[in-house]
């Protein structure tokens, strides 16, 4: 944070694609495989834990459709694709709760077609 800015609002902000295309769309779509209803679980499980100042929001398109489903989480800037609820517990209790990082389902810049912008 730069001096003078605001404090967070939230100190964890998950943004979890929900993105629907055209069924046999060359990209994928993450709503397509099962996307919403694992948000949606991922919504009840932060509740569940009881989670502070953490905020799951449903995204639209975050342009890496093929390596989907996929969420990012800030402030922190990293990228996982997950399968299973299995799979949103690891994330929530290991990055969210914990601090730590999922390393197995990362992904990486290099993974994706996506490019940082200016």
């Amino acid at each position: 944070m730069a001096a003078g800015d605001p404090a967070l609002f939230f100190s964890c902000h998950v943004f979890a694609c929900t993105n629907v295309r055209p069924p046999n769309h060359p990209r994928g779509s993450c709503a397509r495989k099962n996307a919403v209803e694992l948000r949606d679980y991922m919504k009840n499980k932060a509740k569940e834990m009881d989670l502070k100042g953490v905020r799951i929001n449903a995204s639209g398109c975050l342009d890496r459709c093929e390596l989907g489903p996929n969420l990012v989480i800030y402030p922190d800037g990293v990228w996982y694709h997950f399968e299973n609820e299995a799979d949103i517990d690891e994330i929530l209790e290991t990055h969210v709760k914990n601090g730590g990082r999922v390393s197995r389902l990362m992904l990486k810049p290099e993974d994706g077609p996506a490019k940082a912008t200016a």
